[in-house]
């Protein structure tokens, strides 16, 4: 509410829609291109052969081991304390 009214005393009601507008078509453009961006990756790594569910499951293990690395580590300076 608060930056809302900030909008409104910078650039005045009126150029709210304006601006509210641009925001909506920048934000629309930035969907379209990270679909057809992840669309290119997924049509070349078929292309070639890759699986991408295999390296996305050994990236999400290897996160989780180091996740779960820091929380023994965090856990043991708690304990301390």
């Amino acid at each position: 509410m608060f930056i809302l009214f900030i909008v409104v005393m910078v650039f005045g009601a009126d150029k709210v829609p304006d601006i509210a507008k641009g925001m909506g078509k920048g934000m629309r453009s930035l969907r379209d291109a990270t679909n057809d961006l992840k669309s290119e990756i997924t049509k070349t790594s078929e292309k070639h052969g890759i699986d991408p569910s295999e390296y996305s499951k050994s990236i999400t293990d290897e996160i989780q081991k180091v996740k779960d690395e820091v929380e023994d580590s965090v856990g043991s300076i708690k304990r301390k304390l």
